[in-house]
């Protein structure tokens, strides 16, 4: 019999014993981190850089990429380090620390998922109230209150579960330490107070998990009444595409991380963990920058920004569109345009709208021929 004094490491769970497999497992989990991190990359530097960004939903956005960020880089990191040296080992400390900041970050995402499905509701159903509901100081205040309940939920669940003793040895049946895996390690008498402690942050996840779910019926209600109006199937598909496509990964989220720590203790096994806790810590911080890229054109078009001349679609449409008229204005047959064909052909406008601003500014301010004089309402000379 061991107590939390004598352990000064702790053994994870290995996703396989082979080798082969398990530098497979590396470069799975590297790929999937790089993804992740230039992905919330992305959209942390456009949303910051970008004036037209700066708005109450990517404001939420770029703390759910600084969120998911924070969870990827919590669990998987020692994982792939397990793998890719064959050990097992995190040591007393570092177990600490990565089940205080594994529980912060997901409580503080959860919480802020509630907050965006609030900010969707009264943009779809209280348009007229919005900039009263959500001005910029509240935006910042109700996402410091989502930060603050995950420091302090982490802060009491770390503090009570390692203040039991461990009577149960120092494998952890999971690949990185989580509350349940580490209250089975302690003494049977003993844990009955976190369980308590469990089951009511369990019914406020619940409350969280309703609201979320009102919200949304809303919505749909508020969108659905919208698209009747709208006599294409197109359009309809793209109102209900723009508010709903983050739904999944939600209710993926909230349903596995509740059966992982609300299941009973006969169904549970050491591979059906494994399975659920990627579900619920490693898939949707990787889905969630997808999602929300590809349903906003906002995301879409910020790479532009932040290439070089050289690489910029922009800049290599007007090149092309340059080098044709100089060679005698022969242009190639007309293709019909694709989706890809009918984005870019939508750039290529914008671009030339962007360009054609600065001369038509220069011209106003030269005074050229044709242009009104402010003061006799007469062309000037």
């Amino acid at each position: 019999m061991s107590n939390s004094s004598s352990i000064t490491h702790f053994l994870l769970l290995p996703f396989t014993d082979t080798r082969e497999l398990q530098l497979w497992h590396f470069w799975l989990f590297l790929g999937i981190s790089l993804a992740a991190l230039v992905g919330n990359g992305l959209i942390i530097t456009s949303t910051v850089c970008i004036q037209h960004l700066h708005t109450p939903m990517y404001f939420f956005l770029l703390n759910l990429s600084l969120l998911d960020l924070g969870c990827i880089s919590t669990t998987v990191p020692k994982s792939m380090v397990n793998s890719l040296w064959n050990t097992r080992a995190i040591s007393y400390t570092g177990c600490v620390a990565q089940l205080f900041f594994f529980s912060f970050l997901f409580s503080a995402e959860y919480s802020l998922l509630t907050i965006m499905s609030y900010d969707r509701y009264v943009a779809i159903c209280k348009p007229l109230h919005y900039g009263t509901l959500l001005g910029s100081r509240a935006c910042v205040h109700v996402a410091a209150a989502a930060w603050g309940t995950g420091f302090l939920h982490a802060l009491l669940h770390t503090a009570n579960t390692f203040s039991l003793p461990l009577c149960g040895g120092n494998a952890v049946e999971q690949f990185f330490c989580e509350i349940p895996h580490i209250l089975k390690l302690s003494c049977s008498h003993s844990y009955n107070r976190e369980v308590g402690i469990i089951v009511f942050s369990a019914f406020l996840y619940f409350g969280c998990f309703v609201f979320i779910v009102v919200s949304y019926v809303q919505i749909f209600r508020a969108i659905f009444r919208a698209v009747l109006s709208i006599p294409s199937e197109q359009g309809r598909h793209k109102a209900f595409s723009m508010y709903f496509p983050h739904l999944p990964v939600l209710s993926l989220f909230v349903i596995t991380g509740s059966f992982a720590y609300l299941k009973s203790s006969s169904i549970s096994s050491p591979s059906l963990d494994l399975v659920l806790s990627v579900l619920y810590s490693v898939v949707p911080p990787a889905v969630n920058l997808l999602i929300c890229s590809l349903r906003s054109q906002e995301l879409k078009d910020a790479p532009d920004i932040f290439l070089p001349p050289g690489l910029s679609l922009c800049r290599n449409r007007r090149t092309s569109r340059t080098l044709r008229d100089r060679s005698g204005g022969r242009a190639r047959p007309k293709r019909k345009a694709g989706p890809i064909g009918r984005k870019a052909v939508e750039l290529e406008e914008r671009c030339r709208r962007t360009a054609a601003s600065p001369r038509k500014s220069r011209q106003r301010a030269s005074g050229g021929v044709g242009q009104w004089s402010l003061h006799s309402g007469t062309p000037s000379a």
